[in-house]
């Protein structure tokens, strides 16, 4: 196992439903949600709900590519997406819940592009792709009750995702994945 684990930064929308999604996997050490693609230094959640930012919500998933590969990573995010809706995802509008892969070198700027040609022509959506693909920027974690807020306030949280719209659209789009499964442990050590 590598000591310094690679970095991957996907915006999906509510970062509180992006989280559970890596957190489950194995060779994911740890996924910290925050703030990515915007002007204002050090922005708070409230600054960011406006908007005027340009900060996407993000997680930032800090994972051992010897245990999982980015291109599983890039899968399990567009199966937690809507990649046809442009500044928005679900019941949430405005340009910091637009859908974005911030990659942090050439290589994941290869791969997030090879997999976003071949979701664009696999035929799954009549609506062209609209997810950006854009070069890392500074990341701000989000404040302390945005972290894990599916284990916090797990009743919350699956009301949240209900109501969204986000559950019965990634259900009638891709049928029951691991990636929407009830979140598992995060602790890298309790997965197999």
């Amino acid at each position: 196992m590598s000591d310094t684990p690679s970095r991957a930064t996907f915006a999906g929308g509510c970062f509180w439903c992006m989280e559970p999604a890596f957190s489950q996997l194995a060779g994911v050490r740890a996924v910290v949600v925050g703030y990515m693609g915007g002007t204002t230094p050090d922005p708070t959640y409230e600054d960011v709900c406006t908007g005027s930012t340009g900060h996407a919500e993000v997680a930032q998933v800090a994972y051992d590519p010897s245990r999982i590969s980015y291109e599983r990573l890039l899968e399990v995010f567009w199966r937690n997406i809507d990649p046809t809706t442009p500044g928005r995802q679900f019941a949430d509008e405005g340009s910091q819940y637009r859908t974005a892969i911030f990659y942090h070198d050439d290589e994941q700027r290869r791969l997030a592009e090879a997999s976003k040609a071949a979701l664009e022509t696999s035929g799954k959506f009549a609506d062209p792709v609209v997810t950006e693909i854009a070069s890392a920027s500074a990341f701000y974690p989000a404040e302390d009750y945005h972290q894990a807020y599916y284990r916090k306030h797990p009743t919350r949280y699956a009301f949240y995702k209900m109501g969204s719209g986000r559950e019965d659209y990634l259900k009638r789009t891709w049928g029951a994945t691991e990636a929407q499964r009830r979140p598992g442990p995060t602790a890298d050590t309790d997965k197999a």
